[in-house]
C-alpha cells in the first residue's frame, strides 16, 4: 500500500514523540517515586536526631536536679544530726518543685534512709541496683534510663506500680507474644553521692521520672519538630517511647482517638532495633497507619537495649504527593503529545526540503542544543515558521539558562538551610554535653579549692569561657530553628511583667532602677509568649549591660498612634551605640562587646522573633545618651 510523504511525515513524528513520551514517563515516575521517598526518609532522620536531643536533654535535666541536690547543706547537717524528720520533709519538698516522681537517700552502703514519696517504706538495701552500686563506687552522679521492677516501684509508691502497669493490646504486624500486661516500668533516673564535710562518703541520692504513661518528652518532640500540622485531620507526625516492644508513652492515636499505650511495635522492627540493636529508618505499620518512620535502641548502663525511641511522618501525604506529581507529569506529556501531532500535521503540508530542515532543527533542540538555528532562503509561511522556531529557540535558551540559574540558586539555599540545621543538632548534640561537664567539674573544683589558691583564677576563666561556648551553641540553634510562633491572645504588660521579675533579682540589676510605665488600657494581642519573653530578656540584657550595671532603665508601654498595634519602649541610660552600627545591630554574629561576652546572635534572633509576628523592631541611640530600641506588634484576630 502506497503512503504519502505527509503520512509518512505525520506517523514518523507521532512515533519519534510517544516513544520519547513513553521513556520519559517512565524514568519520570521511578524518579517521582524514589525521590519523595527518599526526601521523607531524610526528613524523619533529622527528626530523630532532635527528638534524641530531647531525650538526652531530659537526662541531664535530672541528672543536674540530683547533682545540685546531693550537695545541699541540709542533708549533710541531717545526716549528721540523724535529723530523719527534717530530711524527710526537705526531700519532699525538692521532689515536689522540681517535678519528679521518686527522691530517695541512701546511706553509704546503699540502705535506704528516707523515700521522699513514701516515707513509711525505709531500711531496705538498693546497694545491688546497678545505678547505685556505679555510683557508690565511682562517686560520681550517674544518670541513664533504667528498668524498674513492680517490687521496686511499690516501695517508691503504689501510685507509680499502678502508672507502669500496662496491659498488651493486639496489634497488627506485631511479633506474637504470650505475654499478657507489662508490670514493670521505664524510668529516666540518676544517683549522686552524698559527702560529709571532710570528704568522705556518707550515702548516695537518687531520684527519677517514670516514663510510663507520661508524655512530656513525647508531646514536647510533636510540638518541638511537628508543630502540631495535621493532613486530613490525622497528626502529620508523631512520636513515642518503647519499653521493649510495649507502647508506653506515645501521640500516636488508636481507632478511638486516645493514645495508643499497650500496642506493641511492628515484627521487623522488633528484629532490627530490640535484638540487633540497630537503627531503623523506613515506612512502617504503627498501630493503624502506615509511617515513614525512625527508630533507635534505648540503652542501660550495661549497653543493653530497653526500649526504643521513634518519630513517624504520616505516609500517607508523601503518597497523595507522589500521585499528584505522577498525574500532572502525565497530563503534561499527553498534552505536549497532542500538540505536536497537531503542529506535525501543518508541517506535513508544506515543501520537503524546508520541512527536514525543520526536523534537523528539531533533533537539534530536543538534544539540547539551544543554540542551533534554522536557516531558510525562501520568502513564504515556511520561512516565517522557520523564523518562528528560530526565535522560540532562542525563548526556550533564555529559559532555559533562567531556569538553571535559579535552580542552583534554590539548591544552594536548601543546602545552607539544610547544613544550619544539621550544624545546630550536631553542635547540640556533640559539644552540650563536654561543655556540660567541663562547666561541673570547673565549679566543683572551685568549691573544694582554698580561696588563695592561684590556680582559681584560671578555673574561673575555664568556667567563664565554657559558659559562652553554651550561649553561642544555644545561639545559633535558635537562630537556626526559624521556629514558627504558636500565638495566643496575650497581655504584654504581663508578659513584660513576669520577664522583668526574672531578671531584676540578679546581681547585673542590682544599682539598676527599673522603671514602668505601663499602659492600663493596652489591648491583647495574639503572641507567642515564650518567644515574646526571649525578645524582651535580650533587649533588657544588652540594656544592663549597656548601663554598666549601674543607671537607670525605663519600660513604657502604648497602643500605636494608629490603633493598629502595641509598642513595647525600652529607654536605658547606657553608652549608645556608634552611628554607624545602627544598621549592623540585627545582623547575626555582630557584636560591641569585648571579646568573650557576648555571641552576637541576640538581638537577630529577636529580631527573627518579631518578623515571623508580623511586626518590627527599631532602636534610636546616641553615643553617651543611651538608646531606645521600640518593639511593634499588630492587633490582629485569632486565625
Amino acid at each position: 500500500m502506497k503512503i504519502s510523504l505527509r503520512a509518512k511525515l505525520i506517523i514518523s513524528f507521532l512515533s519519534v514523540i510517544i516513544i520519547c513520551g513513553l521513556v520519559a514517563t517512565i524514568v519520570a515516575i521511578r524518579l517521582i517515586r524514589t525521590g519523595i521517598i527518599s526526601q521523607a526518609q531524610e526528613k524523619v532522620g533529622i527528626d530523630l536526631n532532635s527528638a534524641r536531643y530531647i531525650y538526652q536533654d531530659e537526662i541531664h535535666k535530672v541528672e543536674t536536679v540530683l547533682r545540685l541536690s546531693a550537695v545541699r547543706f541540709f542533708i549533710k547537717d541531717a545526716l549528721l544530726n540523724k535529723d530523719i524528720e527534717r530530711l524527710k520533709r526537705e526531700l519532699e519538698e525538692i521532689r515536689k518543685r522540681e517535678s519528679l516522681d521518686i527522691l530517695t537517700l541512701t546511706d553509704e552502703n546503699g540502705r535506704v534512709i528516707v523515700r521522699a514519696r513514701n516515707p513509711s517504706v525505709s531500711g531496705d538495701n538498693q546497694g545491688q541496683d546497678d545505678l547505685i552500686s556505679r555510683a557508690l563506687s565511682s562517686r560520681e552522679v550517674i544518670a541513664t534510663t533504667v528498668i524498674v521492677s513492680r517490687e521496686e516501684l511499690l516501695k517508691e509508691g503504689p501510685a507509680l506500680a499502678e502508672q507502669a502497669h500496662i496491659e498488651f493490646i493486639t496489634t497488627p504486624k506485631a511479633k506474637l507474644s504470650l505475654e499478657t500486661e507489662q508490670t514493670s516500668g521505664m524510668m529516666i533516673k540518676a544517683a549522686a553521692p552524698v559527702f560529709r564535710y571532710d570528704g568522705s562518703l556518707v550515702g548516695v541520692l537518687y531520684g527519677g521520672n517514670l516514663l510510663n504513661r507520661n508524655y512530656k518528652i513525647v508531646d514536647e518532640v510533636k510540638g518541638t519538630v511537628y508543630q502540631g500540622v495535621k493532613y486530613k485531620g490525622k497528626d502529620i507526625g508523631t512520636a513515642t517511647i518503647f519499653q521493649g516492644d510495649l507502647r508506653i508513652s506515645t501521640n500516636v492515636e488508636a481507632e478511638d482517638g486516645s493514645r495508643a499505650i499497650g500496642t506493641r511495635v511492628s515484627e521487623e522492627v522488633y528484629e532490627q532495633v530490640l535484638v540487633k540493636g540497630l537503627p531503623w529508618i523506613d515506612r512502617a505499620f504503627v498501630v493503624n497507619n502506615w509511617y515513614i518512620a525512625a527508630y533507635e535502641p534505648i540503652k542501660d548502663t550495661q549497653g543493653k537495649v530497653i526500649g526504643i525511641l521513634y518519630v513517624g511522618i504520616l505516609e500517607e501525604k508523601f503518597m497523595d504527593m507522589r500521585k499528584r506529581a505522577i498525574a500532572i507529569f502525565l497530563a503534561i506529556t499527553l498534552a505536549g503529545m497532542i500538540i505536536a501531532m497537531v503542529v506535525s500535521s501543518f508541517l506535513a503540508n508544506g515543501v520537503l526540503q524546508p520541512i527536514k530542515r525543520l526536523v534537523s532543527a528539531s533533533q537539534q533542540w530536543a538534544k539540547g542544543n539551544l543554540g542551533y538555528r534554522v536557516e531558510t532562503t525562501r520568502r513564504d509561511e515556511i520561512a516565517e515558521l522557520a523564523e518562528t522556531f528560530n526565535r522560540m529557540a532562542s525563548s526556550l535558551k533564555e529559559r532555559d539558562e533562567q531556569l538553571q540559574e535559579y535552580t542552583q540558586q534554590q539548591i544552594m539555599k536548601s543546602e545552607r538551610l539544610a547544613t544550619l540545621g544539621q550544624l545546630a543538632a550536631g553542635v547540640a548534640h556533640e559539644i552540650n554535653n563536654p561543655l556540660g561537664a567541663v562547666l561541673m567539674y570547673a565549679h566543683l573544683s572551685l568549691e573544694e579549692m582554698e580561696a588563695e589558691d592561684p590556680r582559681r583564677e584560671n578555673l574561673k576563666k575555664v568556667a567563664g569561657e565554657a559558659t559562652r561556648c553554651k550561649d553561642i551553641v544555644k545561639g545559633l540553634l535558635d537562630f537556626a530553628r526559624q521556629t514558627e510562633p504558636k500565638v495566643e491572645q496575650l497581655d504584654a504588660n504581663e508578659v513584660l511583667e513576669r520577664t522583668l521579675s526574672l531578671l531584676e533579682n540578679q546581681a547585673l540589676f542590682q544599682n539598676i532602677k527599673i522603671t514602668r510605665l505601663f499602659s492600663a488600657s493596652l489591648p491583647k494581642v495574639m503572641m507567642d509568649g515564650s518567644q515574646i519573653q526571649q525578645v524582651f530578656t535580650n533587649i533588657i540584657l544588652n540594656a544592663a549591660e549597656a548601663v554598666g550595671g549601674e543607671g537607670e532603665l525605663t519600660v513604657a508601654t502604648r497602643t500605636a498612634p494608629d490603633g493598629l498595634a502595641i509598642e513595647i519602649e525600652f529607654t536605658d541610660t547606657g553608652c549608645g551605640i556608634h552611628r554607624e552600627n545602627i544598621e549592623k545591630v540585627f545582623d547575626p554574629f555582630f557584636t560591641t562587646k569585648e571579646v568573650g561576652r557576648g555571641t552576637g546572635l541576640g538581638l537577630a534572633v529577636s529580631y527573627g522573633i518579631v518578623a515571623r509576628h508580623k511586626g518590627t523592631i527599631n532602636v534610636k541611640s546616641e553615643p553617651g545618651k543611651g538608646s531606645t530600641f521600640v518593639v511593634k506588634l499588630p492587633l490582629r484576630k485569632e486565625g
